[in-house]
């Protein structure tokens, strides 16, 4: 056996040795005042290597966990000072003295290096993907079962939403003919999510997810109830001018109602679009998220397809108040239809959507003012805060589409609910083709500039919409079809631009502030509405229809020019981001 004495200068070495072994036999607690034994005062003088520490070293070379044999002992502490030319040395605690067997300096080095170990082996038998089948997990969702639930819940949700946005601008235009009623309630609803969206955000954020999604269920189709009601109620009234129909008390709870319905719409929107099909498609799954993305389009542009068409048909044939008395009892229906698929659905994912997004404290949401300025500092500070505002300028176009400013324009000219309906419908239908047509833009011409083609798309075929109008031929019905199919035609690259600019949202923005953010994007969208509609409210008469539709595609060529400058010039973090 070979007895070493080690002082603190070799603590290290000792301790490697000791994890080499696995085997350390530790007598009772020091006591609390020892000595090391140390050979000589030489040991403690920098930069000298005796030659038992050399041999410690070319030990430890060879050294293996491998059938080692290393035992440990304390020292006898000894209560006493050696001392060498007038100094002392003092410890805390007792030296080791390792008992090593000579066997192991004999035995020659392993090879570690050279030989192959069963760990090596394990790792060389680890399977590796090939690109077929990366691509083939890529595209499979993380939770397929649940996906397809939260499908049926949009479903459900979208068609009975989309048959509301239809109906109650065209029985509101029905009960005097002015644009002013629309706009109030149209202007108020968006400055409402101007100044609430941000704290909704927060509270999405913060709150578990479903009793959040089942609680706006709930209140929007309550608000819709409400609204439905008072303007069953208008029908029922006498009206001699659009002044006097905003100073009913009937329209101020018709303004409230559609406001909260309005909040509560925004507010799933983004949560099914930003957060919930993240989770169940899977953030690292990038072609089953595009996937997943182009089917709640197409989902959406289907329920517009059905709630304008069957909203149409049936205020061709029937009134406005029997139409409006059906629309009441499918969103009581539908009710308990999503609230039962909102359950499934985090059921079918293994309760994904209960996963906690922060675990800061939710004590801010108390602090209204600090809250809506930490929201609008978040959507500053986005990466992609560009391609967020030639989105806002989209949203200054509020006539030149299906809207409810266009279906009160068309309804005032005479024209017949069958065509605005097909109207609305056949724009509907054009984001269904743009589902399609953006992901083949994407893959053939990149992110970036698939947007970009989108928008310069648009903002051609309203020019042209434009022209036609300010040419004065609107008095024959070809020349209003005409007009209408322009704008229809608009809407493939409008769409196409809405379905690819989600992917760079969802991209560059990370789901803890996802609903933060998306809301107060819809916010800022608002805003741009408001001051639309605002404009609307000032030239509430039908003939000024044309100085609104000049600034809706101003602002839509705007949108364009501000996107195509951002994507000429990228910076690292687009390439890195955006670079398929």
């Amino acid at each position: 056996m070979v007895r070493l004495a080690l002082s603190e200068s070799l603590a290290p070495n000792l301790r490697l040795l000791s994890a080499a072994s696995g085997a350390a036999a530790v007598s009772s607690p020091p006591p609390p005042r020892i000595c090391y034994r140390v050979a000589a005062r030489r040991w403690l003088t920098p930069g000298f290597r005796s030659p038992a520490s050399c041999r410690i070293r070319n030990f430890q070379s060879k050294c293996s966990n491998v059938n080692s044999d290393v035992q440990f002992s304390h020292a006898v502490a000894e209560d006493e000072f050696f001392t060498n030319e007038g100094s002392s040395i003092q410890g805390d605690f007792l030296p080791p003295i390792v008992q090593l067997n000579t066997e192991i300096l004999e035995t020659p080095s392993f090879g570690l290096l050279v030989e192959t170990t069963d760990a090596d082996g394990l790792l060389l038998a680890l399977p590796v993907l090939s690109e077929e089948e990366q691509n083939a997990l890529a595209a499979t969702p993380a939770h397929p079962a649940g996906l397809y639930a939260f499908y049926a819940n949009v479903v459900t949700g979208n068609i009975v939403e989309r048959l509301w946005e239809f109906a109650w601008p065209s029985a509101i235009a029905l009960i005097h003919p002015s644009l002013l009623p629309v706009a109030v309630m149209g202007f108020f609803a968006k400055s409402a999510l101007l100044v609430v969206g941000p704290l909704l955000g927060k509270f999405m954020d913060y709150y578990p997810r479903v009793p959040a999604y089942i609680s706006l269920n709930v209140v929007q189709a309550a608000a819709q109830v409400l609204s439905a009601t008072m303007i069953i109620h208008a029908h029922t009234m006498a009206t001699t001018s659009s002044s006097s129909v905003v100073l009913h008390p009937w329209f101020a709870v018709l303004v409230l109602a559609g406001a909260i319905e309005k909040l509560c719409g925004v507010a799933l929107g983004i949560a099914n679009e930003r957060d919930w099909v993240v989770q169940l498609a899977g953030i690292s799954r990038p072609i089953a998220l595009a996937q997943a993305n182009a089917v709640l389009g197409r989902i959406d542009m289907l329920a517009e397809i059905a709630g304008a068409s069957m909203f149409g048909v049936l205020l061709s044939k029937y009134g406005p108040v029997m139409c409006l008395k059906f629309a009441s009892t499918l969103m009581i229906g539908s009710l308990p239809l999503m609230i039962g698929l909102t359950y499934l659905t985090n059921k079918l994912s293994s309760g994904v959507l209960d996963n906690t997004r922060s675990f800061h404290s939710c004590s801010t949401v108390d602090k209204c003012l600090e809250t809506i300025k930490l929201g609008w500092k978040e959507y500053i500070q986005q990466p992609v805060l560009p391609a967020s505002i030639a989105y806002v300028l989209l949203c200054f176009n509020v006539v030149l589409g299906p809207t409810c400013l266009m279906t009160a324009f068309l309804t005032q000219r005479g024209v017949s609910p069958s065509i605005i309906g097909g109207f609305t419908g056949l724009c509907a239908a054009m984001g269904v083709v743009a589902t399609f047509l953006a992901a083949n833009l994407v893959k053939r011409l990149g992110i970036l500039k698939a947007v970009a083609f989108g928008l310069i798309f648009q903002a051609s075929l309203l020019l042209m919409a434009v022209t036609v109008y300010w040419s004065g031929s609107l008095s024959h019905q070809s020349s209003i079809i005409f007009f209408l199919g322009l704008i229809v035609l608009s809407r493939l690259g409008h769409m196409s631009t809405q379905v690819a600019g989600a992917q760079i949202l969802q991209t560059g923005i990370p789901s803890s502030k996802a609903n933060l953010i998306g809301i107060t994007e819809a916010s800022v969208a608002s805003l741009a509405e408001s001051l639309m509609l605002g404009v609307a409210i000032l030239a509430n008469d039908a003939s000024h229809y044309g100085m609104l539709a000049l600034l809706s595609v101003t602002a839509v060529v705007g949108s364009a020019w501000i996107f195509c400058g951002w994507a000429m010039n990228p910076t690292p973090e687009q390439r890195r981001l955006f670079s398929s």
